[in-house]
């Protein structure tokens, strides 16, 4: 199936209508958490069209993404919805007919879930031989740990990036749930399934693939295993370059009790800021002296609490010297540079991030607030389900 992106003229404002770079791409979504709907987030924020088949659940039950407010949920935004009951016939077969019609599919169960709901990938690449199937699981389709239950802090543990990440002689610090959930799953899955997408275009084929954010947590920590080849990486953590090991790659109290971070690596830029942070001491050139880092770093965090963080900032952002405050999350959408971005958009009177990246043509649309409470009678009306079909549908229960 071949779609033309191509832009589209408003006959009456000449404008360019917004439509992302996937415009034409059919995704189908199996209703999971964490990182599955953010992978089927960035799809549709690309211009695809993406529905999320809900399961119905058992009575006095909710369904898994009613765990969060379903009305302010910013990973479920952009999306129409199907409420099918799998478990009947109808509902099954309605979701293989709505699979026969995308052109990618994701999941985020278990491995073997789908295929005893009767929809795994043989059964959909039969229904469908051009169809992406892209699933995201923790450990992966295979393996000893596959069918166990986990989440990011697990999976960030195999990969050695939650032993890297800490104080000196502290134990190792979340990450919040970004480099497993988000960063190893959900942008990996969506890297998957475009380039299996763009290989089906040529072979004709569709193919199955397997996302699991242990491999993709220990891709990400690449020049981390880089590093340690070259010998430049111990496993003492906060010991190294990247790690809050250098005086100069680190965050540091202000006199306000807020942060800024610091990050002048290159030797010009370590240069600049000493020269404006007013550090003349001699002793302060001996930038790759690694036997001194705890040392120069005590004494740079007393001399950085002399001014608060809105001074440094003043005197600092925007410069080489490679500073920036540390922002919580209500002040980082009034940031200057992020307002004039546009990096955080309100969808439905809740702040969240924008879609990323920019494109110099296929700018995506506004995002749309996340669908609640619906049984997508209109949705099957438009991939093609008859009046009949849908009657039928609801007699049955099945929706």
């Amino acid at each position: 199936r071949h779609h033309t992106l191509k832009q589209h003229k408003n006959k009456n404002t000449k404008e360019t209508k917004p439509m992302g770079p996937l415009h034409g791409i059919k995704v189908i979504e199996f209703a999971a958490l964490g990182p599955c709907p953010m992978a089927a987030m960035i799809l549709a924020d690309l211009g695809a069209e993406v529905v999320r088949i809900e399961r119905k659940p058992a009575p006095g039950a909710k369904p898994a993404s009613d765990l969060f407010d379903p009305k302010i949920d910013i990973l479920n935004r952009s999306r129409r919805v199907v409420t099918l009951d799998l478990k009947k016939p109808e509902g099954l077969a309605a979701a293989k007919q709505l699979v026969a019609g995308a052109d990618i599919l994701v999941e985020g169960y278990r491995p073997g879930v789908m295929e005893r709901i009767g929809l795994g990938p043989d059964t959909c690449l039969e229904a469908n031989p051009r169809l992406v199937y892209g699933r995201m699981t923790g450990w992966g389709q295979s393996g000893p740990l596959a069918h166990a239950a986990g989440h990011d802090i697990n999976y960030l543990s195999l990969s050695g990036a939650l032993h890297a990440i800490g104080e000196p002689g502290g134990k190792p610090v979340v990450p919040l749930n970004l480099v497993a959930d988000c960063g190893g799953g959900a942008m990996l899955l969506v890297v998957g399934v475009l380039a299996a997408l763009t290989e089906a275009r040529s072979s004709g084929q569709g193919q199955v693939v397997d996302a699991a954010m242990t491999d993709g947590s220990a891709l990400l920590m690449t020049m981390m295993y880089t590093l340690k080849a070259m010998g430049q990486w111990t496993q003492q953590r906060g010991s190294n370059l990247l790690d809050g090991g250098a005086h100069f790659y680190d965050t540091y109290r202000c006199a306000d009790g807020k942060y800024i971070s610091i990050g002048p690596i290159e030797p010009q830029f370590y240069a600049l800021f000493l020269q404006k942070t007013g550090l003349a001491d001699p002793d302060f050139s001996q930038q790759w002296d690694r036997a001194r880092w705890p040392e120069l770093k005590t004494r740079l965090a007393a001399h950085l609490q002399g001014r608060t963080r809105d001074e440094w900032c003043a005197l600092l952002e925007g410069t080489d010297a490679c500073v920036a405050p540390v922002l919580d999350m209500d002040e980082a959408p009034e940031h200057p540079h992020n307002r004039a971005r546009g990096t955080f958009i309100e969808v439905g009177g809740v702040t969240q991030p924008a879609p990323a990246p920019r494109f110099s043509r296929s700018m995506p649309a506004q995002p749309r607030p996340p669908v609640v409470g619906a049984t997508g009678e209109d949705v099957l009306a438009d991939w093609g389900f008859t009046p009949a079909e849908i009657d039928g549908l609801r007699a049955a229960g099945a929706i």
